[in-house]
């Protein structure tokens, strides 16, 4: 299994540099990704528009081979949209399935707060499962499928805040900033003499894995060591969203076994059979930030869900 780590760790920097070919920075939002790809979850990702959001994603996509796809998410888009439907073919008088693009192996949910929830809803089964239901019949889709979804943290008009039960499916939500800026500048001079969107293919973005590799490498993920103490120490710092009075309302079981399954994944990324508590810590802010909601004294006092968790992290006392 020595070998499997090994292969998994080399994967996710051979897609590290195809990545940085195009992305300037952005260095914990890629390993973000990579862990989400290993550990079979969903990323969210809010930021500014013209932060390379979508850019990345396609990227990323390239780089390990996933088939990609992107909806473009709108107030009058509905499930069938995103899901496709069975269609009458009057040649054969039969039902025919027209897929949707959600029958992809990352899908791109664009600005996913400009849509209802009705339509939203439309990915819970698919991400929670990774089959879609149609007409009663059951359609599998990979096992790489992943859903990386964005939205913009400025406007407020004609969005509809993700329910709990949408956020809870993904495992990150990440905050993309605005470049340093010396990032900026190199950005400018990367992409300043160019016209048009940018594509993955213009900047020599190869695929350096394929499918058999990344499905090893989410088996490789499944024996990182999660030690007893380790375990202990990711329930109570679970345990204590749900005590702080300045937290209205906490994380779920739930969130327990993604963030350790999470902490596994950067293990394996790291050519470790083991996780370590500083596995937890590093992936804490971004496993919760999202499951978690501000007391209402916490809110007027305009405290931070993530200054929260910070503070969390440093109060419960770790393994040795």
């Amino acid at each position: 299994m020595t070998q499997a780590l090994d292969d998994t760790r080399r994967i996710a920097e051979a897609m590290r540099n195809e990545i940085g070919k195009a992305i300037v920075g952005q260095a914990e939002t890629v390993e973000h990704l990579l862990i989400a790809l290993v550990a079979q979850g969903h990323v969210l990702l809010e930021g500014a528009p013209g932060t390379a959001k979508t850019f990345l994603a396609q990227c990323f996509a390239a780089s390990a081979g996933l088939e990609f796809g992107r909806i473009q998410f709108t107030p009058d888009l509905l499930p069938g949209d995103i899901l496709g439907s069975n269609l009458f073919n009057f040649q054969t008088s039969q039902f025919t399935l027209t897929r949707g693009p959600i029958f992809r192996e990352l899908l791109l949910a664009d600005e996913i707060n400009r849509t209802p929830p009705k339509t939203q809803a439309a990915l819970l089964e698919a991400m929670q499962e990774r089959r879609v239901t149609l007409d009663g019949q059951t359609h599998p889709l990979s096992d790489r499928f992943m859903v990386v979804a964005t939205q913009n943290p400025i406007e407020s008009q004609g969005v509809y805040p993700l329910p709990e039960a949408q956020l809870d499916r993904f495992m990150f939500k990440l905050l993309v900033p605005y470049p340093s800026a010396e990032e900026e500048a190199a950005i400018v001079r990367r992409f300043g003499e160019r016209s048009g969107p940018p594509r993955p293919a213009d900047f020599g973005i190869a695929t350096v894995t394929d499918a058999a590799a990344i499905e090893a490498a989410q088996i490789a993920v499944k024996s990182v060591t999660l030690s007893d103490e380790v375990i202990g120490y990711t329930v109570a710092l679970i345990r204590a969203t749900r005590e702080s009075r300045d937290i209205a309302s906490g994380a779920s079981p739930r969130a327990a076994v993604v963030l350790a399954n999470a902490a596994r994944a950067r293990a394996a990324l790291h050519g470790r059979d083991y996780v370590l508590p500083d596995d937890v810590k590093a992936l804490a802010v971004s496993v919760l930030r999202h499951r978690l909601s501000l007391s209402p004294a916490a809110e007027i006092e305009g405290r931070e869900v993530e200054d929260f968790v910070a503070t969390l992290v440093e109060q419960t006392e770790a393994p040795k």
